[in-house]
């Protein structure tokens, strides 16, 4: 009997080691050599690829609309594990308590790990959190917020000097391993505005083209209407059907129907770069907190999104050593 259990939680561990990669992917094309972290705001999703390979998926916290998250490409810089919290000076004074640092441990709203996320002036941080129940969502003054069990294992497998991309796609269009097209369209945050159907209903036209296959273009404008986060298939004749193997991107964005292909192929290999670390209890000031008077709360398709009229302003963020 036992040997029936064990044989039986080994096919189960062996089973989730294999799992499909059935989340949504954007249209970002990763480094070809190293590491690259991919965040979708519209999606709520850090994407973590090595060697131009996907490796993992996390549900993230990004910035709210009036404290958004820097768009573009950054560079992943120091680390510091079990940090302090130095509260900003703007919400030293609407706390009123005199409290300047809030050390390591379960309030502090940095959780266990602090990474950079480019320009130490840009003030963001990619980090762990004390309120898990935020992530995913529309919830933070500009850093990118991960449930801390996540935000661990994140850190010790990025390497300082990696590339990293935030990006604002709205929709996602995916291929499956049995040859099916999907599509998946996100809610638009930051109200940009910035969805190309026109593009994408011709790429999803060479496609179909290029595989024999008739997709009606009513079910994709349905789609990028309802913006329900949900991939669904265009060309199932089941609805019921579930996708096959792993997602894999289409480069819709070039209009065509070719699979996203990872950029800047080098002929060398990269020289390794050094980890930084910083001491434990390295004290970070950035705008971590999201409970202020103001802010409604509501759930959607991704996860929690909170709103607030009371925004703080970012400014030069350092990182200080204790």
């Amino acid at each position: 009997m036992k040997s029936i259990l064990f044989g039986a939680f080994t096919f189960a561990l062996a089973s989730t080691a294999f799992a499909a990669q059935t989340t949504p992917v954007p249209d970002v094309a990763p480094v070809a050599d190293g590491q690259h972290v991919v965040i979708n705001i519209p999606q709520q999703r850090l994407f973590l690829y090595e060697n131009g390979s996907l490796k993992k998926v996390y549900p993230v916290g990004v910035g709210k609309a009036t404290t958004q998250t820097n768009l573009g490409d950054h560079k992943i810089g120091a680390k510091a594990f079990n940090p302090t919290w130095h509260i900003p000076l703007s919400i030293q004074k609407e706390r009123g308590d005199g409290v300047k640092t809030v050390p390591p441990g379960p309030k502090n709203p940095l959780g266990p790990v602090f990474v950079r996320l480019g320009n130490p002036k840009l003030g963001l941080g990619i980090h762990g959190t004390s309120n898990p129940a935020s992530v995913p969502g529309i919830v933070s003054h500009g850093c990118v917020r991960m449930k801390s069990p996540d935000a661990l294992e994140f850190a010790r497998r990025i390497t300082t000097g990696s590339d990293a991309t935030v990006s604002y796609e709205l929709v996602a269009l995916n291929q499956d391993d049995a040859g099916h097209l999907w599509l998946a369209a996100f809610r638009d945050p930051y109200n940009k505005k910035n969805l190309r159907v026109n593009v994408l209903k011709q790429s999803i036209a060479a496609w179909a083209k290029a595989n024999n296959r008739t997709i009606s273009t009513a079910q994709i404008d349905q789609i990028v209407k309802a913006r329900a986060a949900k991939p669904i298939c265009l060309t199932c004749t089941n609805k019921n059907t579930r996708p096959k193997g792993d997602f894999v991107s289409i480069a819709w964005n070039s209009g065509g129907a070719d699979l996203t292909q990872p950029k800047g192929a080098t002929a060398s290999i990269r020289p390794p770069v050094k980890d930084e670390i910083l001491p434990e209890g390295t004290e970070i000031e950035v705008e971590a907190l999201d409970d202020f008077k103001g802010a409604s709360v509501f759930d959607d398709e991704e996860g929690v999104v909170e709103e607030t009229t009371n925004s703080i302003a970012s400014g030069e963020i350092p990182l200080k050593p204790l």
